[in-house]
């Protein structure tokens, strides 16, 4: 971040280290359990002030609408809420994949929601920025909140959690997943018994999976080959509905010898566990 009133933030990858599907709604939304947490990778995205009112956006975002931009919804919607005349320019530099489970749209709208809420000085609560998110998509709530978390109800219902810190390496095989394609799919399982919260950590990381995997493993052939091959060399889940996969290393090192075994075909990154947000360290170091 700079000091001449242009904010620089980092809009964190997340992993959901554990999925559950408990049933389907009235309103057709699943009914879930999981448990989130950050990591230190993701997007930037750099917001500085117009005068004119403006909200303008520089993104290379192929196959995403305007209408369906996540950061300028949550830049409008934040403007209309608060009433301020306050204009941005903001601009993104993407690095997660799209339709990979990472929640890299919903993680770019938070940094939208919360940056503007300190460029334009308006002062609103975490409460009602996650209310806002909450409007844009059920995953943006952790990331305004900014911590760890275990989420239940769509993903909004949030108590924050400690989890283990290990390095990651998350791999992308190179195909786009639509998240409405997976959850519409006959053959989701939707009926895991509910668990608790102090359960599911009680259990620990080796006894957590994503009920999301047999479906995009049954549907996208080249995700069930990563799975495989990263499953034969250190414990490996799908995050959200993918198509990300990510194996969990003990130290760096590892991580980085995984990394350089990863076939070319892929795309991959290695990255440590977060329980708290970069972009609020990141927000914290600037209020300093």
């Amino acid at each position: 971040m700079t000091d001449s009133g242009v904010l620089t933030l980092p809009a964190p990858a997340k992993l959901n280290r554990m999925l559950h599907i408990i049933g389907r709604r009235d309103d057709g939304y699943h009914a879930l359990q999981t448990l989130f947490q950050f990591l230190g990778h993701g997007d930037t995205l750099t917001l500085a002030p117009r005068a004119d009112g403006e909200i303008r956006l520089d993104a290379d975002l192929t196959g995403v609408s305007t209408d369906d931009n996540l950061i300028l919804r949550a830049a409008r919607r934040l403007k209309e809420a608060s009433g301020t005349r306050s204009g941005a320019h903001i601009t993104l530099d993407k690095r997660l994949p799209l339709g990979g489970g990472l929640g890299g749209g919903s993680s770019d709208a938070a940094t939208t929601l919360l940056g503007l809420n300190r460029l334009w000085s308006l002062g609103l609560s975490l409460e009602r920025l996650a209310a806002l998110g909450l409007e844009l998509g059920a995953d943006v709530p952790v990331f305004v909140r900014g911590h760890a978390a275990w989420g239940e109800g769509i993903g909004e219902h949030l108590t924050p959690v400690e989890l283990d810190t290990p390095w990651f390496v998350v791999v992308h095989p190179g195909v786009g997943i639509s998240t409405p394609s997976i959850f519409g799919a006959s053959e989701l399982t939707r009926d895991t018994p509910p668990i608790t919260m102090a359960r599911a950590l009680q259990g620990g990381a080796s006894s957590w999976r994503n009920d999301c995997e047999p479906t995009v493993r049954a549907l996208y052939p080249e995700v069930a080959r990563a799975l495989d091959w990263l499953g034969e060399r250190a414990p490996s889940m799908l995050t959200g509905t993918g198509a990300c996969i990510f194996a969990r290393l003990e130290r760096e090192e590892d991580a980085e010898a995984l990394l350089a075994e990863i076939p070319e075909r892929w795309h991959a990154f290695k990255a440590p566990g977060r329980n708290r947000s970069p972009l609020h360290d990141a927000l914290d170091r600037r209020a300093s």
